[in-house]
């Protein structure tokens, strides 16, 4: 399929263990599946004409300058938005550009289609999983939408031996699910082999 540029909604430089080992740069993608009730990046949704569009060789240029600080303390690029598995082809090429030296990180919903996130796994070194819930019921309350594709793709991952390579986060999402609620998502991902989690709670503006 051939590469197309990418609207960009930020490019934020010098994260320090927020999004991944080390110093990494975050590039979040305009562009996603999911309607959440409490979108934390609303920017990334509608029209994203007055966003920047990048080429990969764009992007490699714009974050390599802070090369030296990636390659010292095992960092990288996360990539988040917005949806960022909906650009595997663009991830692919940009990872050709940057060399296997860089930490790719995807910042996802895994609301995407399996064949996105088998191209992608290859290519990644860590997936900060957003969960939201794994009861089908609240998942669609929140988001919106189903989580099947999710369920698909937690399982692809697992089977590919990636659980390690996983952070999943659970949030607490009032009005929405409980700590019972949280405490059944994260059992059945342990059932996964998932056993790295990130447990918080929305602050609601």
């Amino acid at each position: 399929m051939k590469i197309q540029p990418a609207k960009i909604i930020c490019i934020a430089r010098h994260r320090l263990s927020t999004d991944g080992d080390g110093v990494t740069t975050l590039v979040a993608f305009h562009g996603c599946p999911l309607c959440c009730r409490y979108c934390l990046n609303p920017q990334s949704l509608g029209d994203g004409g007055r966003f920047r569009e990048y080429w990969p060789e764009e992007l490699y240029a714009e974050t390599r300058i802070d090369e030296l600080y990636f390659i010292a303390t095992n960092g990288g690029v996360t990539f988040g938005g917005g949806e960022p598995c909906l650009r595997p082809q663009f991830i692919h090429e940009f990872r050709e550009l940057c060399g296997p030296k860089w930490q790719l990180n995807l910042e996802t919903s895994l609301n995407v289609p399996s064949a996105n996130v088998e191209a992608l796994l290859p290519m990644v070194n860590t997936l900060i999983i957003d969960i939201k819930d794994m009861n089908p019921d609240i998942y669609h309350s929140y988001t919106g939408k189903s989580n099947g594709l999710v369920l698909d793709n937690l399982g692809l991952i697992a089977d590919a031996g990636r659980q390690r390579d996983c952070i999943v986060r659970l949030p607490l999402i009032p009005d929405y699910n409980t700590d019972t609620d949280r405490e059944k998502s994260r059992k059945s991902l342990e059932g996964l082999g998932y056993d790295r989690f990130d447990l918080f709670t929305y602050q609601m503006r």
